[in-house]
């Protein structure tokens, strides 16, 4: 499995010098939010502020930056791969790169101090962004300090994504783990068969287990549990152990209405559940409204879903608890 700290680890190591580029603040309607960032060296990129204008003008002056001499250094002594004629971002002219439009401000620091940049961009017709609002920009060169701040900053945001437990490897199983891995998320595909987890996306974890329910059980809260094995027995045994997890933020099986009905009827006869319990199952997984059953329409369908039930869970959890009438209950 590669994680996206191990990512962010390979490109420092091997990018020479870079330059961090953040959004320090923004007003109105922005691309991304205030602490969104990339990485830019001289020849690729990490991670995005938004695309469009507003990121190729930020990669222009990062590369900029990243051929300015630090005091003490001369000019010949530029990383490798970063040369004048590649500063240059394809969509930018050399007019737009060197005169910033109106309203556009650049600090740039004095000579032999040249570490850091600030530019403060409005997002209007004068760069061909219409979002209509304000990003500050902040770019400064990653020495040691800032690169170990980076990779702890990106290591604990990993430590608390959300888990997303996929049972199951067949087709919609390898669909599904290649969307949600895509998202902010941990995901992690469970199985009995071996062979059905060869080819997952190298950002999924997989586990191969005997008994895939103690996956459930063992689970971190405000997890989202999406069942779909290839044995039906076997989904009824997960699902109803997910739905004892009060504090799972999602339980899906995938199949039919008369898959549902009959797990309904076990669950409640045989498996001591009741119908709050019930109530929590999503199933079919996706939804109805979309009438396809390709392996890849029900991923989309159902990644989405996943995860808007995790940031539903994570707002409930961040809301402060309230009394009746609004009024906030006393610690």
């Amino acid at each position: 499995m590669t994680s996206k700290v191990q990512s962010l680890k390979a490109f420092l190591a091997g990018a020479g010098r870079v330059a961090l580029v953040e959004v320090a603040g923004t007003k109105g309607s922005t691309p991304r939010d205030k602490g969104a960032f990339m990485l830019v060296s001289g020849a690729a990129i990490f991670g995005t502020i938004g695309g469009g204008q507003l990121e190729f003008m930020a990669i222009d002056k990062a590369r900029q930056l990243l051929l300015s001499p630090l005091e003490g250094e001369m000019a010949a002594e530029r990383p490798e791969g970063v040369g004048r004629g590649s500063t240059r971002p394809k969509k930018m002219s050399s007019t737009a790169a060197a005169t910033p439009p109106d309203g556009f401000a650049a600090t740039l620091p004095s000579r032999g101090r040249d570490t850091r940049r600030t530019l403060d961009v409005p997002l209007g017709p004068e760069i061909g962004q219409c979002c209509g609002g304000r990003v500050e920009v902040s770019i400064r060169l990653v020495d040691k300090a800032l690169e170990a701040e980076l990779v702890a900053a990106a290591e604990a945001e990993e430590a608390q994504l959300p888990h997303v437990y996929i049972f199951g490897g067949g087709h919609v199983g390898h669909a599904l783990a290649s969307a949600v891995a895509l998202l902010p998320v941990r995901v992690v595909v469970v199985e009995t068969r071996a062979e059905a987890l060869d080819g997952m996306p190298d950002t999924v974890e997989t586990c191969l287990t005997p008994m895939p329910e103690s996956m459930v059980r063992n689970a971190p809260v405000g997890a989202a549990f999406v069942v779909l094995t290839h044995d039906h027995a076997l989904d009824f045994l997960i699902v109803a152990e997910a739905l004892k997890r009060r504090d799972a933020a999602y339980v899906g099986m995938i199949g039919s209405k008369t898959k549902k009905a009959t797990f309904r009827s076990w669950f409640l006869k045989s498996a001591d559940g009741c119908e709050a319990e019930f109530a929590r199952l999503v199933s079919p997984i996706g939804g109805e409204t979309v009438k396809d059953k390709r392996p890849q329409v029900i991923a989309a369908l159902a990644a989405a879903e996943i995860m808007t039930a995790l940031a539903a869970h994570a707002a409930a959890l961040a809301a402060p608890s309230r009394a009746p009438h609004g009024k906030a209950l006393a610690g």
